[in-house]
């Protein structure tokens, strides 16, 4: 193989004619495969059907395709310790000795499995211990766990991954750039023991340097040109006690880089109160995104300039969707940015906007959907292609550009109008006034009249929605879907689930039941199929967290409700049953949030259509009896911009609203129940509140309950259910470990407004686990319950 190397000079003597395509560089790419080939091999590890030498040699084989894949392609500068088994934040605390000695304890032989007990807990003849928490990538659907720093002074370069896989593409001929979580954004990720973030002290800020400097000697002695350290917790904003953090840290590593590169990469938005500063620690490289904070960071460059011996990476393609570069666009973006460097004799890299984790591997495999729509579609591998491209484009006169054939075709794409609109959904937006979003009566009131109509004990007991989703059941789905099996068989078998879960939780004693969930394949793409401008891919599933992808829908057109959704399903279940039923829906922003969204119109504008479409469903719910309707949010954290500055205008106003919308029109005895997990909640609590619902269950457990503090401090008005247990792991948590959960949260919240629930929904769960946990959950409840009413509380 020919060896694969990059320009490492980053000087303007040596800089390559102009007609020399520009080079380019990848953050990172999709670790899962093309087919999922690693969430599968380490499923049937953990299930004891494969060694870890075969997990190994998977996670070997997908990182030699992947290197491959780039190298074919024609990128200059390819990531390498992108790749990971479960999460790259943990990969970096494993680097970093930054684990906490209880998982060491447990005396693993096998080094992988004492990281799997890290991200998702044990329970078996080793010990019984949790994961650590586990909380959203940024702006991002992919989840990271989050580090535990006992003590500092434990911090040290343990871990050989990021130097075993770069050898391990050196040694095919490819000379990589190694990624590693920067020190800024790993010490703003990390919390202490007691779950507080870390401080900026001397003892602090000097044990992650030296880690940091170790590193990038290490990959000096081994022959790496460059180093990529990822600090995207700047595009949050920062202000002078986090620059003089920043200072600190960045000195003392361009100090003692040796040879070494320094790329100082950041993404998911604009960096403009730092990037002054950055560009005068000596780094060698600066990573700036120009799809996301494009306007921002474009200013700020322009304000500041950029000195001769730092190399911009300009983040053009991006990471974060689905669809095809605009390359007029794009283009014109490259050109100020060509004009900017060149004038401070200072290289150019066009770049992806972040890691390509997050799309999915290729639109190659999308054989059922018409070329008329995949046209449209780029993947990771496809936008390989583009950024290649890209780099060959720019530096072609205006006239040549006219003349190539790619430029044309591109912009013929993008010219004509994509979808075909519908005028009355349009309409139904525009006509909404004040009066569609504000429910009455007032949440109090309501409450009143929902404690006489529902009759519910002390700390209510429930589920989150779906109940595992055994092999047998996506095997039916998978055989109806293929026309297999008659609706009448594909009818009988879902209510015989029904059937069962609805009598498995009567037995156990829940006192707010579900149907399940088994004829949900996901809880977004179920509700797509029936909507109007939906389309559906195959196979471009995208990481979430661990070995869990989900394949999100595509909006491609106006969004309308086509047929009831849910209805018949609850409907059934309500019969079999004197317990309530939960009516399950998912919200619209949470719809919008994990879709891929369109372009062409405001996120707000298709909220909204999504919304009028729930809305029609949770009427029709009602008019069937359904008395509880859980309208799941899980998502609404997600997309709140980074800066506190743009949360109102430029997302929590729609999304709020969005939600009120779905909602607005029920009567007073239905109860609005939704769910949200996985975030950041303390900040936008009242935001939260405002949203108006009557129930809200939250992600508690992972974060040992610290939403509670926020939900005291904020007068929160909605009933609450904070998750008494995680179900991403697979450990049974014993009913007193349970029952001293309940007990800290009643002892912050009256107990009148408490609900009891899990973290999230069971879908992911097996009933071996599932079953024992809420018995386990219900019984610790009714304790708590009986100790409330004998002390009178």
């Amino acid at each position: 193989m020919t060896q694969h190397t990059t320009d490492t000079t980053g000087v303007t003597a040596n800089r390559e004619p102009v007609s020399t395509p520009l080079q380019t560089s990848v953050s990172g790419f999709p670790r899962i495969g093309a087919h999922r080939e690693l969430k599968r091999v380490i499923e049937r590890y953990w299930k004891g059907e494969c060694s870890i030498e075969e997990v190994r040699s998977q996670a070997q084989e997908l990182r030699r395709t992947h290197w491959q894949l780039q190298v074919d392609a024609g990128i200059d500068f390819i990531p390498s310790n992108d790749f990971s088994l479960y999460d790259q934040v943990l990969d970096t605390a494993v680097l970093l000795n930054a684990v906490p000695q209880r998982y060491a304890q447990l005396q693993f032989e096998q080094p992988e499995d004492t990281y799997f007990a890290v991200a998702r807990g044990y329970q078996g003849a080793h010990g019984d211990i949790a994961a650590l928490p586990m909380k959203k990538w940024f702006t991002t659907n992919y989840h990271y766990i989050v580090p535990e720093i006992e003590s500092v002074d434990q911090i040290a370069v343990t871990g050989t991954k990021p130097f075993d896989e770069f050898i391990e593409a050196k040694n095919l001929g490819i000379t990589t750039k190694p990624v590693l979580i920067g020190p800024f954004t790993f010490l703003k990720l990390a919390r202490d023991a007691q779950n507080q973030p870390l401080s900026y002290d001397e003892r602090t800020l000097t044990a992650f340097v030296k880690s940091y400097v170790e590193i990038i000697a290490r990959f000096q002695e081994l022959g790496a040109p460059w180093v990529q350290l990822d600090e995207p917790w700047l595009a949050h904003g920062v202000d002078e006690v986090d620059l003089n953090a920043l200072r600190a840290i960045y000195e003392q590593i361009v100090r003692n880089k040796g040879a070494v590169k320094v790329l100082v990469n950041t993404y998911f938005g604009h960096i403009a109160d730092s990037y002054k500063t950055l560009v005068q620690l000596g780094i060698d490289g600066i990573g700036l995104n120009f799809v996301e904070g494009r306007q921002d960071n474009l200013d700020i460059l322009q304000q500041v300039g950029i000195p001769q011996s730092v190399t911009l990476f300009a983040g053009v393609v991006s990471g974060r969707n689905i669809w095809r570069n605009n390359y007029e666009l794009t283009l014109g973006v490259v050109d100020q940015l060509r004009d900017i460097t060149q004038q401070a004799h200072a290289n150019l890299v066009i770049a992806t906007g972040c890691s390509l984790l997050h799309v999915p591997y290729t639109v190659e495999l999308e054989t059922q959907l018409d070329s008329e729509i995949t046209q449209h579609f780029a993947f990771a591998q496809e936008k390989l292609g583009e950024l290649v491209q890209l780099g060959r484009l720019a530096t072609l006169s205006a006239t040549d550009r006219e003349k190539d054939s790619e430029y044309r075709a591109n912009r013929s794409l993008h010219s004509g109008n994509r979808v075909a609109t519908d005028e009355q959904i349009r309409n139904q937006v525009q006509q909404l006034d004040d009066s569609d979003f504000v429910r009455l009566p007032h949440r109090q009131e309501r409450l009143e009249i929902q404690q006489q109509e529902f009759d519910l004990p002390l700390l209510p007991t429930t589920t989150i929605g779906s109940f595992p989703q055994t092999a047998q059941v996506r095997k039916v789905r998978a055989q109806y879907r293929k026309h297999e099996l008659t609706d009448e068989q594909y009818t009988q078998f879902i209510q015989q689930q029904i059937d069962e879960v609805i009598a498995h939780q009567e037995r156990i004693g829940l006192d707010v039941l579900v149907h399940g969930e088994f004829e949900r394949n996901d809880m977004v793409e179920y509700f797509g199929q029936h909507l109007n401008g939906y389309v559906f891919t195959q196979f471009a599933w995208v990481q979430s967290y661990g070995t869990r992808c989900v394949k999100p829908p595509v909006i491609y057109g106006d969004v309308s409700r086509r047929e009831p959704i849910t209805v018949a399903w609850s409907e059934y279940a309500q019969a079999q049953t004197k317990k309530i039923v939960k009516g399950m829906l998912t919200g619209p922003v949470t719809i919008l949030n994990w879709s891929w969204p369109r372009e062409d119109i405001a996120q707000r504008e298709q909220a909204l259509q999504i919304g009028l479409a729930i809305r029609d469903e949770v009427l029709d719910l009602q008019k069937h009896g359904i008395r509880i309707i859980q309208i799941d949010e899980a998502a609404l954290r997600e997309k709140l911009p980074l800066r506190r500055s743009q949360w109102h205008s430029e997302y929590l106003d729609w999304a709020i609203a969005a939600f009120r919308l779905v909602h607005s029109k029920v009567d007073p005895t239905t109860q609005i129940h939704t769910h949200m997990c996985y975030s950041e909640f303390n900040d936008i609590i009242t935001d939260i509140d405002a949203m108006d619902a009557d129930v809200i269950s939250f992600e508690a457990s992972r974060g040992e309950l610290v939403v509670l503090d926020a939900i005291v401090q904020s007068d929160f008005h909605t009933q609450v259910g904070p998750g008494v247990y995680d179900i991403h792991s697979p450990r049974v948590p014993a009913v007193d470990e349970l029952a001293q959960r309940i007990r800290t949260i009643v002892s912050r919240i009256d107990s009148s407004q408490v609900w009891v629930n899990p973290d999230c929904g069971l879908k992911t769960r097996g009933n071996q686990e599932t079953w024992p946990a809420l018995e386990h959950m219900v019984e610790a409840a009714v304790q708590v319950r009986q100790e409330l009413q004998n002390s009178g509380k």
